[in-house]
Protein backbone atom coordinates (compact mmCIF):
# COMPACT_ATOMS: atom_id res chain seq x y z
CA UNK A 1 0.00 0.00 0.00
CA UNK A 2 1.34 3.42 -0.98
CA UNK A 3 0.95 6.51 1.18
CA UNK A 4 -0.42 9.58 -0.56
CA UNK A 5 -0.40 12.82 1.43
CA UNK A 6 -2.47 15.83 0.36
CA UNK A 7 -1.45 19.23 1.73
CA UNK A 8 -3.67 22.31 1.51
CA UNK A 9 -4.54 25.28 3.66
CA UNK A 10 -6.80 27.80 1.94
CA UNK A 11 -10.46 27.69 1.04
CA UNK A 12 -9.93 27.54 -2.76
CA UNK A 13 -7.43 24.70 -2.38
CA UNK A 14 -9.77 22.80 -0.11
CA UNK A 15 -12.72 23.10 -2.51
CA UNK A 16 -10.59 21.52 -5.23
CA UNK A 17 -8.69 18.99 -3.11
CA UNK A 18 -11.46 17.58 -0.89
CA UNK A 19 -13.15 15.74 -3.79
CA UNK A 20 -9.75 14.20 -4.58
CA UNK A 21 -9.30 13.20 -0.93
CA UNK A 22 -12.63 11.41 -1.00
CA UNK A 23 -11.82 9.67 -4.30
CA UNK A 24 -8.44 8.46 -3.05
CA UNK A 25 -10.02 7.12 0.14
CA UNK A 26 -12.08 4.73 -2.00
CA UNK A 27 -8.90 3.16 -3.43
CA UNK A 28 -7.52 0.14 -1.59
CA UNK A 29 -4.10 0.78 -3.13
CA UNK A 30 -3.60 3.93 -1.07
CA UNK A 31 -3.23 5.08 2.49
CA UNK A 32 -4.55 8.63 2.20
CA UNK A 33 -3.22 11.23 4.65
CA UNK A 34 -4.58 14.77 4.83
CA UNK A 35 -2.39 17.57 6.19
CA UNK A 36 -3.91 21.05 6.41
CA UNK A 37 -1.92 24.17 7.20
CA UNK A 38 -4.77 26.43 8.32
CA UNK A 39 -3.53 29.32 6.13
CA UNK A 40 -7.22 30.33 5.97
CA UNK A 41 -8.51 29.08 9.30
CA UNK A 42 -12.27 29.66 9.42
CA UNK A 43 -12.80 29.45 5.66
CA UNK A 44 -10.82 26.22 5.48
CA UNK A 45 -12.84 24.64 8.27
CA UNK A 46 -16.07 25.46 6.43
CA UNK A 47 -14.92 23.50 3.39
CA UNK A 48 -13.69 20.52 5.37
CA UNK A 49 -17.07 20.28 7.05
CA UNK A 50 -18.94 20.60 3.77
CA UNK A 51 -17.01 17.72 2.18
CA UNK A 52 -16.84 15.60 5.37
CA UNK A 53 -13.03 15.57 5.34
CA UNK A 54 -11.23 15.16 8.68
CA UNK A 55 -7.53 16.12 8.58
CA UNK A 56 -4.93 13.76 9.97
CA UNK A 57 -2.65 16.69 10.76
CA UNK A 58 -3.23 20.43 11.22
CA UNK A 59 -0.22 22.77 11.20
CA UNK A 60 -2.35 25.74 12.41
CA UNK A 61 -0.07 28.36 10.88
CA UNK A 62 -2.56 31.22 10.70
CA UNK A 63 -1.82 34.25 12.87
CA UNK A 64 -3.30 37.72 13.07
CA UNK A 65 -1.80 40.09 10.52
CA UNK A 66 0.19 37.30 8.88
CA UNK A 67 2.46 38.10 5.95
CA UNK A 68 3.45 35.88 3.04
CA UNK A 69 6.82 35.34 4.75
CA UNK A 70 5.06 34.30 7.96
CA UNK A 71 2.95 31.69 6.15
CA UNK A 72 5.82 30.33 4.07
CA UNK A 73 8.30 29.95 6.92
CA UNK A 74 5.70 28.48 9.28
CA UNK A 75 4.61 25.84 6.77
CA UNK A 76 8.20 25.00 5.85
CA UNK A 77 9.19 24.58 9.50
CA UNK A 78 6.13 22.75 10.80
CA UNK A 79 5.60 20.32 7.94
CA UNK A 80 9.05 18.73 8.06
CA UNK A 81 8.44 16.51 11.14
CA UNK A 82 5.05 15.51 9.69
CA UNK A 83 6.69 14.40 6.46
CA UNK A 84 9.44 12.53 8.31
CA UNK A 85 6.94 10.77 10.56
CA UNK A 86 4.46 9.89 7.81
CA UNK A 87 6.93 8.89 5.08
CA UNK A 88 4.65 9.55 2.10
CA UNK A 89 5.40 8.01 -1.28
CA UNK A 90 4.06 11.19 -2.89
CA UNK A 91 2.72 14.52 -1.68
CA UNK A 92 -0.02 16.28 -3.66
CA UNK A 93 -0.24 20.07 -3.54
CA UNK A 94 -2.67 22.30 -5.34
CA UNK A 95 -2.32 25.35 -7.51
CA UNK A 96 -0.44 28.43 -6.44
CA UNK A 97 -0.74 29.27 -2.74
CA UNK A 98 2.03 29.90 -0.24
CA UNK A 99 0.95 26.65 1.43
CA UNK A 100 1.49 24.71 -1.80
CA UNK A 101 4.85 26.37 -2.52
CA UNK A 102 6.24 25.83 0.98
CA UNK A 103 5.00 22.23 1.18
CA UNK A 104 6.55 21.44 -2.22
CA UNK A 105 9.83 23.04 -1.16
CA UNK A 106 9.88 20.99 2.06
CA UNK A 107 9.34 17.83 0.01
CA UNK A 108 12.18 18.83 -2.34
CA UNK A 109 14.55 19.17 0.59
CA UNK A 110 13.54 15.69 1.83
CA UNK A 111 13.54 14.21 -1.71
CA UNK A 112 9.85 13.26 -1.55
CA UNK A 113 8.05 13.19 -4.93
CA UNK A 114 5.50 15.95 -5.49
CA UNK A 115 2.35 15.84 -7.61
CA UNK A 116 1.03 19.24 -8.68
CA UNK A 117 -2.75 19.40 -9.07
CA UNK A 118 -3.89 22.23 -11.39
CA UNK A 119 -0.43 22.51 -12.92
CA UNK A 120 0.58 24.68 -15.85
CA UNK A 121 -1.51 27.84 -15.40
CA UNK A 122 0.50 30.88 -16.46
CA UNK A 123 0.37 34.63 -17.00
CA UNK A 124 4.19 34.94 -17.23
CA UNK A 125 3.97 38.05 -15.06
CA UNK A 126 5.17 37.36 -11.52
CA UNK A 127 3.35 40.48 -10.30
CA UNK A 128 -0.06 39.46 -11.62
CA UNK A 129 -1.41 37.57 -9.88
CA UNK A 130 0.89 38.12 -6.91
CA UNK A 131 2.33 35.93 -5.40
CA UNK A 132 0.48 33.12 -7.16
CA UNK A 133 2.33 33.26 -10.49
CA UNK A 134 5.70 32.81 -8.81
CA UNK A 135 4.38 30.06 -6.54
CA UNK A 136 2.96 27.89 -9.31
CA UNK A 137 6.02 28.30 -11.52
CA UNK A 138 8.31 27.33 -8.63
CA UNK A 139 6.15 24.30 -7.83
CA UNK A 140 6.32 23.36 -11.50
CA UNK A 141 10.12 23.10 -11.23
CA UNK A 142 9.89 20.86 -8.16
CA UNK A 143 7.00 18.55 -9.10
CA UNK A 144 7.57 15.11 -10.62
CA UNK A 145 3.94 14.84 -11.73
CA UNK A 146 1.91 17.65 -13.29
CA UNK A 147 -1.87 17.22 -13.39
CA UNK A 148 -2.85 19.89 -15.89
CA UNK A 149 -6.50 20.93 -16.14
CA UNK A 150 -6.36 21.70 -19.88
CA UNK A 151 -4.24 21.00 -22.94
CA UNK A 152 -3.09 24.62 -22.92
CA UNK A 153 -1.75 24.20 -19.40
CA UNK A 154 0.07 21.07 -20.55
CA UNK A 155 1.63 22.97 -23.44
CA UNK A 156 2.86 25.66 -21.04
CA UNK A 157 4.71 22.99 -19.07
CA UNK A 158 6.18 21.41 -22.20
CA UNK A 159 7.49 24.79 -23.34
CA UNK A 160 9.22 25.09 -19.98
CA UNK A 161 11.10 21.86 -20.57
CA UNK A 162 8.96 19.33 -18.71
CA UNK A 163 9.00 15.79 -20.09
CA UNK A 164 5.73 14.72 -21.74
CA UNK A 165 5.51 11.55 -19.64
CA UNK A 166 5.39 13.68 -16.46
CA UNK A 167 2.31 15.67 -17.49
CA UNK A 168 -1.31 14.51 -17.60
CA UNK A 169 -4.39 16.41 -18.76
CA UNK A 170 -7.10 15.59 -16.22
CA UNK A 171 -9.61 18.44 -16.21
CA UNK A 172 -10.12 20.58 -13.12
CA UNK A 173 -11.21 18.96 -9.86
CA UNK A 174 -13.47 21.93 -9.08
CA UNK A 175 -15.93 20.61 -11.68
CA UNK A 176 -16.06 17.39 -9.68
CA UNK A 177 -16.91 19.46 -6.60
CA UNK A 178 -19.85 21.17 -8.33
CA UNK A 179 -21.45 17.80 -9.03
CA UNK A 180 -21.84 17.24 -5.30
CA UNK A 181 -22.82 20.72 -4.12
CA UNK A 182 -25.36 22.24 -6.55
CA UNK A 183 -28.94 21.24 -5.72
CA UNK A 184 -32.29 21.95 -7.38
CA UNK A 185 -34.01 22.36 -4.00
CA UNK A 186 -31.52 24.84 -2.54
CA UNK A 187 -32.89 27.91 -0.75
CA UNK A 188 -31.33 30.86 1.09
CA UNK A 189 -32.76 34.12 2.54
CA UNK A 190 -30.56 36.23 0.24
CA UNK A 191 -31.86 34.38 -2.80
CA UNK A 192 -35.41 34.96 -1.59
CA UNK A 193 -34.58 38.68 -1.32
CA UNK A 194 -33.31 38.62 -4.92
CA UNK A 195 -36.16 36.51 -6.30
CA UNK A 196 -37.62 37.94 -9.52
CA UNK A 197 -34.54 40.11 -10.16
CA UNK A 198 -31.41 39.71 -12.20
CA UNK A 199 -28.92 38.69 -9.53
CA UNK A 200 -25.33 39.85 -9.91
CA UNK A 201 -22.90 37.94 -7.70
CA UNK A 202 -19.85 40.06 -6.82
CA UNK A 203 -16.55 38.93 -5.28
CA UNK A 204 -13.20 40.69 -4.90
CA UNK A 205 -10.14 39.80 -2.89
CA UNK A 206 -6.89 39.77 -4.87
CA UNK A 207 -3.85 41.55 -3.43
CA UNK A 208 -3.17 43.39 -6.69
CA UNK A 209 -6.77 44.69 -6.61
CA UNK A 210 -6.47 46.29 -3.17
CA UNK A 211 -6.75 50.06 -2.96
CA UNK A 212 -8.05 52.18 -5.83
CA UNK A 213 -8.57 49.29 -8.32
CA UNK A 214 -10.96 47.58 -5.91
CA UNK A 215 -12.78 50.82 -5.15
CA UNK A 216 -13.27 51.35 -8.88
CA UNK A 217 -14.70 47.84 -9.16
CA UNK A 218 -17.14 48.46 -6.33
CA UNK A 219 -18.14 51.88 -7.66
CA UNK A 220 -18.94 50.38 -11.05
CA UNK A 221 -21.19 47.72 -9.55
CA UNK A 222 -22.97 50.31 -7.41
CA UNK A 223 -23.64 52.43 -10.50
CA UNK A 224 -25.20 49.45 -12.26
CA UNK A 225 -27.35 48.61 -9.24
CA UNK A 226 -28.58 52.20 -8.90
CA UNK A 227 -29.44 52.67 -12.57
CA UNK A 228 -31.04 49.25 -13.20
CA UNK A 229 -34.14 48.56 -11.05
CA UNK A 230 -34.24 44.92 -12.19
CA UNK A 231 -30.80 44.23 -10.67
CA UNK A 232 -29.94 42.95 -7.20
CA UNK A 233 -26.34 42.46 -6.08
CA UNK A 234 -25.08 40.04 -3.44
CA UNK A 235 -21.46 40.46 -2.35
CA UNK A 236 -20.07 37.73 -0.06
CA UNK A 237 -17.24 39.72 1.45
CA UNK A 238 -13.71 38.41 1.98
CA UNK A 239 -12.41 38.63 5.55
CA UNK A 240 -9.41 40.80 4.58
CA UNK A 241 -9.85 44.14 6.46
CA UNK A 242 -8.68 46.12 3.40
CA UNK A 243 -11.41 44.52 1.29
CA UNK A 244 -13.99 45.31 3.95
CA UNK A 245 -12.94 48.96 4.14
CA UNK A 246 -13.29 49.35 0.38
CA UNK A 247 -16.71 47.69 0.37
CA UNK A 248 -17.98 49.81 3.23
CA UNK A 249 -16.78 52.98 1.52
CA UNK A 250 -18.32 52.24 -1.89
CA UNK A 251 -21.28 49.88 -1.37
CA UNK A 252 -22.92 51.04 1.86
CA UNK A 253 -26.33 52.69 1.56
CA UNK A 254 -27.58 51.12 -1.66
CA UNK A 255 -30.73 49.09 -1.00
CA UNK A 256 -30.17 46.94 -4.09
CA UNK A 257 -26.82 45.66 -2.78
CA UNK A 258 -26.47 43.20 0.09
CA UNK A 259 -22.98 42.79 1.50
CA UNK A 260 -22.85 39.53 3.45
CA UNK A 261 -20.26 37.33 5.13
CA UNK A 262 -18.30 34.60 3.33
CA UNK A 263 -20.45 31.74 2.07
CA UNK A 264 -19.60 28.11 2.58
CA UNK A 265 -18.73 26.33 -0.69
CA UNK A 266 -22.10 24.58 -1.22
CA UNK A 267 -23.87 27.89 -0.63
CA UNK A 268 -21.57 29.81 -2.96
CA UNK A 269 -21.91 27.21 -5.71
CA UNK A 270 -25.69 27.40 -5.46
CA UNK A 271 -25.60 31.21 -5.52
CA UNK A 272 -23.56 31.03 -8.72
CA UNK A 273 -26.03 28.60 -10.26
CA UNK A 274 -28.87 31.07 -9.59
CA UNK A 275 -27.08 34.25 -10.66
CA UNK A 276 -27.68 36.12 -13.88
CA UNK A 277 -24.11 37.40 -14.04
CA UNK A 278 -20.92 37.10 -11.99
CA UNK A 279 -18.31 39.83 -11.48
CA UNK A 280 -15.08 38.69 -9.86
CA UNK A 281 -11.31 38.91 -9.60
CA UNK A 282 -11.17 35.30 -8.41
CA UNK A 283 -9.41 32.52 -10.26
CA UNK A 284 -11.54 29.53 -9.31
CA UNK A 285 -14.82 31.19 -10.22
CA UNK A 286 -13.53 31.50 -13.78
CA UNK A 287 -13.58 27.69 -13.91
CA UNK A 288 -16.74 27.05 -11.92
CA UNK A 289 -19.16 29.49 -13.54
CA UNK A 290 -18.77 28.23 -17.13
CA UNK A 291 -19.77 24.76 -15.94
CA UNK A 292 -22.99 26.35 -14.64
CA UNK A 293 -23.68 28.40 -17.77
CA UNK A 294 -23.13 31.73 -16.04
CA UNK A 295 -21.25 34.56 -17.82
CA UNK A 296 -18.30 36.01 -15.92
CA UNK A 297 -16.77 39.46 -16.14
CA UNK A 298 -13.21 39.09 -14.85
CA UNK A 299 -12.11 42.30 -13.15
CA UNK A 300 -8.39 41.78 -13.67
CA UNK A 301 -5.79 42.96 -16.17
CA UNK A 302 -4.66 39.43 -17.01
CA UNK A 303 -5.81 35.86 -16.44
CA UNK A 304 -4.10 32.49 -16.24
CA UNK A 305 -7.28 30.92 -17.58
CA UNK A 306 -7.33 32.11 -21.21
CA UNK A 307 -9.23 29.00 -22.34
CA UNK A 308 -12.39 30.41 -20.78
CA UNK A 309 -11.90 33.75 -22.55
CA UNK A 310 -11.37 32.07 -25.91
CA UNK A 311 -14.38 29.80 -25.34
CA UNK A 312 -16.47 32.93 -24.77
CA UNK A 313 -17.53 32.10 -21.21
CA UNK A 314 -15.32 34.78 -19.63
CA UNK A 315 -14.66 38.39 -20.49
CA UNK A 316 -11.53 40.12 -19.22
CA UNK A 317 -12.65 43.68 -18.40
CA UNK A 318 -9.91 45.01 -16.11
CA UNK A 319 -10.57 47.34 -13.20
CA UNK A 320 -11.59 50.48 -15.09
CA UNK A 321 -14.94 51.71 -13.79
CA UNK A 322 -16.32 52.66 -17.21
CA UNK A 323 -15.26 49.37 -18.81
CA UNK A 324 -16.97 47.34 -16.09
CA UNK A 325 -20.17 49.37 -16.41
CA UNK A 326 -20.15 49.14 -20.20
CA UNK A 327 -19.79 45.36 -20.21
CA UNK A 328 -22.44 44.92 -17.51
CA UNK A 329 -24.91 47.02 -19.48
CA UNK A 330 -24.26 45.06 -22.65
CA UNK A 331 -25.05 41.73 -21.00
CA UNK A 332 -28.13 43.17 -19.29
CA UNK A 333 -29.46 44.67 -22.53
CA UNK A 334 -28.21 42.40 -25.32
CA UNK A 335 -29.75 38.93 -25.09
CA UNK A 336 -27.66 37.61 -27.98
CA UNK A 337 -24.41 38.63 -26.31
CA UNK A 338 -25.56 37.17 -23.00
CA UNK A 339 -26.62 33.85 -24.55
CA UNK A 340 -23.32 33.52 -26.40
CA UNK A 341 -21.48 33.59 -23.08
CA UNK A 342 -23.98 31.46 -21.18
CA UNK A 343 -23.91 28.72 -23.82
CA UNK A 344 -20.15 28.63 -24.30
CA UNK A 345 -18.58 25.20 -23.92
CA UNK A 346 -16.87 24.74 -20.55
CA UNK A 347 -13.16 24.08 -21.25
CA UNK A 348 -12.30 22.84 -17.76
CA UNK A 349 -13.40 19.24 -17.80
CA UNK A 350 -16.31 16.85 -17.37
CA UNK A 351 -16.33 16.28 -13.61
CA UNK A 352 -14.10 13.18 -13.56
CA UNK A 353 -10.71 14.79 -12.86
CA UNK A 354 -10.36 13.17 -9.43
CA UNK A 355 -10.92 9.71 -10.85
CA UNK A 356 -8.33 10.35 -13.57
CA UNK A 357 -5.73 11.54 -11.05
CA UNK A 358 -6.36 8.52 -8.81
CA UNK A 359 -6.05 6.17 -11.80
CA UNK A 360 -2.75 7.78 -12.82
CA UNK A 361 -1.37 7.47 -9.31
CA UNK A 362 -2.34 3.80 -9.12
CA UNK A 363 -0.38 3.13 -12.29
CA UNK A 364 2.58 5.37 -11.45
CA UNK A 365 3.11 4.25 -7.87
Amino acid sequence: MKTVMLVFGTRPEAVKMCPLVNELKTRAAFRTVVCVTGQHRQLLDQVLKAFCVVPDCDLSVMQEGQTLSDVTTAVLTRIRPVLERTGPDIVLVHGDTSTAFAAALACFYLQIPVGHVEAGLRTYNTRAPYPEEFNRRAIGIIAQYGFAPTEEARQNLLREGRRPEEIYVTGNTVIDALKTTVRDDYTHPELEWARGSRLILLTAHRRESLGEPMRRMFRAVRRIAEERPEVRVVCPLHSNPAVRRAAEAELTGCDRIHVIGPLEPPDFHNFMARSFLILTDSGGIQEEAPALGRPVLVMRETTERPEGVRAGALRLVGTDEEAICRNCRELLENREAYDAMARAVNPYGDGTACRRIADILEQAL
